[in-house]
């Protein structure tokens, strides 16, 4: 560290300047000195000025994360340490630590690492070449700082087999780390009981960043007739049971999901109220619409529609035609719950969308409210790509 320079275009890095921490491969005009794809090396402007210290690797298109903007704070032990504390002792004052995600990337200034806790279990995903090199050392100091408020981690699992890894010259790559473990763990949120498969379940094996997103629709769920789409293993569908729905039907592709589902029901004692049913949800709506069947809430939770900027038209598509189907199959006065977890699916476009929605299936909506997703995923301002979760809860009424 300290031998290599990238040296920046005269013009370019504008967002790393204004707080971002991604430098690309066309806002760079040279690199001094020898390294390997993944070291640590120092950012300076086109005149010299430094910017910070980063890991490189010219394989990806983001060649430069940045780790720290300070002279005096080199990437060292000792700063990982006060990263990962930092990152702890934030969790602690914002959300129930039982099972929260501990760290989340460039949010937490460790760019391109996610862990998360599932009660004494730890799932890591590293997606990136230089953080990798440094995922031994997060996970020791994370395992130490956990010890000292007496929580004591049984086992870590790596799930870091997401494609985007290749965009970096990585290999997919799931595994123990340490000790193998009974990869299927037994969690409570909002005093919901599920059973996590982090070892085959999507992701890390659950999706943390709806905590306080399933809480909020318990609300509107008491003795009403619910239908939960894209339930995977049954999320918002066991809080709408938990919560006294008087029915619960949720839908979802995967069959492995479903079967999560119906367990993590029968676990919480609700498999005579809430069922699930493996089915796509584009080929459902409009059946249950002919079909004349009608709900009081219904919740749309799907996966990303979209990953890249050149896809968002299509997903505009995807996404205003489940909520029309969605409207459609409401009772006058009913709740739609409605979310797009695809940072590309911008705040203002996903609003849009929902409009048009609207308008087609001839509803007016009223907002009940707005979040974005847990504060264990904080949302970085200026690094863009931390803020990715929308969550609506409308009623909808017949035009008037």
């Amino acid at each position: 560290m300290g031998d290599t320079a990238v040296i920046l275009k005269k013009g370019k890095g504008r967002t790393v300047k204004s707080g971002g921490m991604w430098i690309f491969d066309n806002e760079i005009n040279k690199i001094s000195g020898s390294f390997e794809n993944g070291d640590i090396v120092e950012v300076h402007d086109f005149d010299g000025y430094f910017i910070g210290f980063g890991f490189i690797n010219t394989k990806s298109k983001i060649t430069v994360r940045l780790m720290s903007r300070r002279k005096e704070n080199p990437v060292t032990e000792e700063l990982i340490d006060q990263r990962v504390r930092a990152a702890w002792d934030y969790r602690k004052q914002v959300i129930d630590t039982s099972c929260c995600r501990l760290i989340f990337g460039e949010a937490d200034f460790l760019p391109g690492i996610v862990v998360d806790k599932f009660a004494d279990v730890l799932v890591v995903e590293s997606l990136a070449l230089g953080i990798d090199k440094l995922k031994p050392v997060i996970l020791d100091k994370l395992k130490k700082a956990l010890a000292e408020d007496n929580i004591h981690i049984r086992g870590i699992y790596e799930r870091s087999d997401a494609k985007v890894r290749e965009n970096e010259g990585m290999e997919r790559w799931k595994g123990f780390i340490g000790e193998p473990f009974d990869t299927k763990v037994e969690i409570v949120e909002n005093g919901v009981k599920y059973i996590v498969d982090v070892e085959e379940g999507q992701k890390t094996g659950f999706f943390l960043d709806q905590k306080n997103n399933r809480a909020a629709i318990r609300k509107i769920c008491k003795g009403k007739k619910v239908l939960d789409c894209f339930t995977h293993t049954g999320s918002f569908a066991l809080n709408a049971g938990m919560a006294g729905a008087a029915s619960v039907l949720g839908i979802d592709a995967s069959a492995a999901g479903i079967r999560q589902a119906a367990e993590n029901a029968r676990l919480n004692h609700l498999e005579e109220r809430v069922r699930f049913e493996c089915a796509d949800v584009f080929d459902l709506l409009p059946k249950l619409e002919e079909e004349g069947e009608r709900f009081d809430v219904v919740i749309l939770d799907p996966p990303a529609f979209t990953k890249s900027r050149s896809s968002v038209k299509n997903a505009v598509k995807g996404y205003r035609e489940i909520n029309m189907r969605g409207l459609k199959l409401l009772e006058e006065g009913g709740f739609l719950v409605t979310c797009s977890c695809s940072h590309f699916m911008e705040p203002e476009l996903f609003a849009k969308t929902i409009k048009e929605a609207a308008k087609s299936a001839h509803k007016r909506l009223k907002q009940v409210e707005f979040h974005t997703q847990a504060p264990d995923h904080p949302i970085l301002w200026a690094a863009d790509e931390s803020y990715y979760l929308k969550f609506y809860i409308f009623q909808a009424v017949d035009e008037k």
